[in-house]
């Protein structure tokens, strides 16, 4: 790295502020009170994200008259739900390889399901007003090395033979850069439908705003520290309080979940994102970027970028840090390291851009599981479900997960609760050490394929037969 090209790119970050621009906003709602009383409910609802508060929604949507309580143990939206990318998928299987290795005699009806779900959150955001800059701008996936561009090619030819390809549409170096202007890019993979950009915290404080309005009782600075049986129900025991419930939906995600044996399917990888200050007409203009998709590169490695409703540009990825025993640490959200890692690839990528700022660089855990794609199920004899491991595609799943745990609360044989995917569940992590040096030695691995033309050793091509892996 040229010294002046490391003055320019640290440059670039000197007035950053460690924060996530979408909660960094003064439109924030204060948060509900918290639970200092002994509550009865028929729904309650563990966490405050996405996962949380679709799940709250329906409930409600489901039937008007359930008395449901949300509590959430900081504030509404301030973990994964505030800091990702936006970009809200409608794939259920973290991409469409995925489900098609994974589930290939369902993938039809998983993609139905996910195009399905997409537009019951588009139609959410209408009937609830949620102004969250909701976009159905679309994605394309770009290559930046030449086995990627054939990798792209091989596979959009592979979908149309799965009949697989519809609105789908392979892009060679001249129409890639016709959309947004890289001299990085060599192809691309537009999928004109089937992804939408969004403010994600937007999303999650009017998701919270909507269930208040439906009549939920939302209790932040609430963690839930205990579940056990009470009765016909359960109990959930809280700092100031408790809350009695007929059913329970745990939407924790990434934190320990209340019951202890689902924690070793999932472990928090950080995931780090910078923000830019908004950009000119001119520097939009010397990149074009017209329709405002969002994009990802397709390396191991992998970069993902967008616009944001004032023409910022968010740069995140490539990094994925998995901290020796999965520990969770306040500490782990800021890492400047990996900053000066990400500004110098976005000026790679955009050299038409030198000069340009950052604003906000963060960092926040993502809740991994082995096969990428969220996992169900439920506890103490069906009164309790829980959904996790959505691996960084939970934007748009988690309202699916959400069904899923309400179907399998109400007992309900649906057509989500008959999927392969709903009633399997991935393989469990192993322990410390080796969970620690398995993900290490696959990580390298990673960054050895995309430096040696995509070639996968022995160690990913073990993992990939026992359907394990890392996504960075």
């Amino acid at each position: 790295m040229a010294p002046s090209a490391m003055t320019r790119w640290a440059e670039s970050l000197s007035d950053v502020q460690p924060v996530s621009y979408w909660l960094d906003d003064p439109g924030k709602p204060r948060a509900e009170p918290a639970l200092t009383t002994a509550e009865t409910c028929d729904l309650l609802v563990v966490g405050g994200g996405y996962s949380g508060l679709w799940t709250a929604l329906l409930a409600k949507e489901r039937d008007p008259g359930r008395e449901v309580v949300l509590v959430e143990g900081r504030e509404v939206g301030w973990a994964a739900s505030g800091r990702n990318g936006g970009f809200c998928a409608a794939s259920l299987t973290h991409g469409l390889a995925n489900g098609l290795t994974r589930w290939p005699d369902e993938i039809r009806k998983l993609e139905e399901l996910g195009a399905r779900n997409l537009d019951g959150i588009e139609a959410a955001v209408a009937r609830y007003s949620i102004d969250c800059d909701f976009e159905r701008s679309g994605e394309i996936d770009v290559a930046t090395e030449p086995h990627q561009a054939a990798e792209l090619r091989e596979w959009h030819e592979e979908l149309r033979r799965e009949g697989l390809a519809d609105g789908i549409e392979f892009l060679d170096a001249e129409a890639v850069r016709e959309q947004v202007d890289s001299p990085t890019f060599l192809a691309g993979l537009h999928d004109r439908r089937g992804v939408a950009m969004l403010h994600p915290a937007k999303l999650a404080w009017g998701l919270k705003r909507a269930c208040r309005e439906l009549g939920v009782r939302v209790y932040e600075h609430t963690p839930a520290l205990e579940l056990r049986p009470d009765g016909a129900g359960m109990a959930v025991r809280t700092p100031y309080g408790s809350v009695r419930a007929r059913r329970v939906a745990l939407g924790t995600n990434i934190f320990p979940n209340l019951v202890r044996r689902v924690r070793a399917y999932t472990v928090p990888v950080y995931d780090y994102a910078l923000m830019t200050e908004p950009l000119t007409a001119d520097q939009l203009a010397s990149i074009g970027w017209k329709n405002r998709q969002g994009l990802g590169d397709s390396a191991n490695q992998f970069h993902y970028f967008r616009l944001s409703a004032d023409n910022r540009i968010l740069w995140g990825g490539y990094d994925a840090i998995y901290p020796y025993g999965g520990r969770m640490r306040a500490e782990y959200d800021d890492r400047p390291e990996t900053y000066a890692k990400l500004a110098g690839h976005f000026f790679t990528c955009f050299p038409q851009l030198a000069g340009v700022r950052f604003t906000h660089a963060w960092g926040g855990a993502i809740d991994t599981c082995s096969r990428f794609s969220a996992f169900f199920g439920t506890a103490h004899q069906g009164k309790v479900a829980y959904a996790a491991g959505y691996t960084g595609l939970g934007v748009g799943a988690t309202r699916f997960g959400a069904d899923v745990m309400l179907d399998l609360l109400a007992g309900e044989r649906t057509e989500r609760t008959e999927l392969e995917m709903v009633r399997r569940k991935p393989l469990p992590f192993p322990p410390e050490p080796f969970a620690w040096t398995g993900i290490a030695l696959t990580k390298w691995s990673l960054a050895r394929a995309d430096s040696h033309g995509g070639r996968r050793n022995l160690w990913l091509k073990a993992m990939d037969r026992m359907g394990l892996g890392f996504d960075s």
